[in-house]
C-alpha cells in the first residue's frame, strides 16, 4: 500500500502522475505567504519505508510512466539519497519516462553539475521552482530564504544540466506597495533565467496569511495591470507560459516570444472591457 500523510500537494501538471512522498514537509517553511506546510515538521522518510512503498507502487501501477516525488524541496535530500530512489524507480517501473519534484534554488545549487546531469540520465525531469518574485526587497518582506541571484543561477544551471525548470511566479504578492517593482523586477530576472515553463499564480490573502505588515491586497484591476506590465517586459526565447490557475481573474496561455503580441491584446481589452473591479481585492469568473 501506499500511504499519504497529509497535506499533500503536486503541481497541477502532475495531476495525472503516481506520487511517492520521500519526506514529510518542507525543510524551510518560513515564507509569510505560503500556509502549506505550516502545520507539518520536515522529516526525510526512512528509505527502507520509501523503497516498500515504491514496490508496492510498482505492483498497482506497473505501467505508470510519470512520477512525482513529494514533499517540499525534494532536492534538499542528499544525492546519493535522491539518485538511489530515481534507481529504484527505474527498476521498478520500466516504463517510466519522467520525474518531477519541488525544489528551491539553494538545494540545487548544493549539487555538482555532473551530479545534475546524472540525475537528469536517471529521469528526474521537472523542477518545480518558486521564484514568486524578482525583486530582492520584496522576497526579504516576505520571508523567502532563497535570494533572486540565487535562483537565477539554479535555473541556469539545471537546464544546462538537460532538466527543465517550471518556475512561479505570485502575481499581487507586494500588494499596492511594490506592484511596480514586482512586475518589472521579475520580468528582469526571467528574462536571465529563460525557464523552460512558467506560471504565474495571484496571491490570495488569508486572515491568517499575510506576506508583511500593512500589506494591501491589488484590486483585479492591478492584478491584470501588473500582469501586463510584466508581459510586456518579458524577453523569453523559448518559454511555454500559462496564467490560468483558478486564482487568476482571467486564465491566459501562450509560448514566447511568438505569442507574447497576443497575449498583451487580450491583456488590453480586458483593462479596456469594464469588467474588472477596480477596487476590491475580489475575484469573478472573467473570461476572453
Amino acid at each position: 500500500m501506499i500511504h499519504y500523510r497529509e497535506p499533500l500537494f503536486r503541481p497541477p501538471a502532475e495531476a495525472d502522475s503516481l506520487i511517492f512522498q520521500v519526506a514529510y514537509g518542507c525543510p524551510h517553511n518560513c515564507c509569510r505567504f505560503c500556509g502549506m506546510y505550516k502545520t507539518v515538521r520536515y522529516a526525510p522518510r526512512p528509505p527502507e519505508e520509501v523503497w516498500q512503498e515504491f514496490v508496492s507502487g510498482a505492483r498497482r501501477y506497473p505501467a505508470a510512466r510519470r512520477i512525482f516525488l513529494a514533499d517540499g524541496d525534494v532536492m534538499f535530500l542528499p544525492f546519493e539519497r535522491l539518485q538511489r530512489y530515481l534507481q529504484n524507480l527505474n527498476e521498478l517501473f520500466p516504463q517510466l519516462a519522467r520525474v518531477g519534484i519541488y525544489a528551491n534554488a539553494s538545494s540545487i545549487l548544493k549539487y555538482s553539475e555532473a551530479e545534475l546531469r546524472q540525475l537528469r540520465q536517471s529521469k528526474l525531469h521537472t523542477l518545480y521552482i518558486g521564484l514568486e518574485s524578482g525583486d530582492q526587497q520584496l522576497l526579504d518582506r516576505v520571508g523567502k530564504t532563497e535570494s533572486a541571484e540565487g535562483m537565477v543561477q539554479a535555473v541556469r544551471q539545471a537546464q544546462q544540466s538537460g532538466l527543465r525548470c517550471s518556475v512561479m511566479i505570485l502575481l499581487g504578492l507586494g500588494g499596492t506597495e511594490y506592484s511596480a517593482g514586482h512586475a518589472i523586477r521579475t520580468a528582469a530576472i526571467l528574462n536571465r533565467m529563460q525557464p523552460r515553463l512558467l506560471s504565474a499564480l495571484r496571491f490570495v490573502e488569508l486572515p491568517d496569511q499575510t506576506p508583511f505588515d500593512r500589506f494591501q491586497a491589488l484590486s483585479e484591476y492591478q492584478v491584470i495591470e501588473e500582469l501586463q506590465t510584466l508581459v510586456s517586459r518579458l524577453e523569453l526565447h523559448q518559454t511555454v507560459f500559462r496564467a490560468n490557475h483558478s486564482s487568476n481573474p482571467v486564465p491566459l496561455e501562450g509560448r514566447f516570444p511568438a505569442g507574447q503580441p497576443a497575449l498583451l491584446r487580450q491583456l488590453d481589452r480586458l483593462l479596456s472591457s469594464g469588467r474588472l473591479d477596480r477596487h476590491g481585492p475580489g475575484r469573478l469568473p472573467l473570461f476572453l
